[in-house]
């Protein structure tokens, strides 16, 4: 309990934040997690190589694209495809990633803690922890 608190306080201490899997369909969880760090006055990037924007910001189509490197990195993509970021955000030199309920996979866990990443999984959720439900 007290680890999974203090990953997640780790995690939110980042400058800025990517959302990887951010969509402009508003029922969406990647639309709704974008806009709650936007709600939160935090700065984050919008990635999806599938949208032009989300929230009228520019998305980016991988981590690589992004205009400055992020320390932190949510998840919202099946976890196939999460597994990929993973490798990403790795050679990217993410410090933290959080993985949202679904976006998991036991590799994509493992391949991000054999890194060194910060990982939070299996459970909390980004729009729980900043009040934005």
């Amino acid at each position: 309990m007290f680890e999974a608190r203090r990953n997640i306080e780790t995690f939110l201490k980042a400058p800025a934040f990517a959302v990887v899997g951010a969509s402009e369909v508003t029922y969406k969880f990647g639309y709704k997690c974008f806009r709650c760090y936007i709600q939160n006055g935090m700065k984050a990037y919008p990635v999806n190589p599938n949208v032009d924007s989300v929230l009228g910001e520019k998305a980016y189509p991988t981590l690589a694209s992004l205009p400055e490197p992020v320390e932190s990195v949510s998840i919202i993509t099946p976890p196939a495809v999460t597994e990929q970021v993973v490798e990403d955000a790795i050679a990217c030199g993410v410090k933290n990633i959080w993985m949202q309920p679904g976006a998991e996979s036991r590799k994509a866990v493992q391949s991000a803690e054999a890194a060194g990443i910060n990982v939070i999984h299996g459970g909390p959720c980004l729009l729980v922890e900043l009040g934005c439900v």
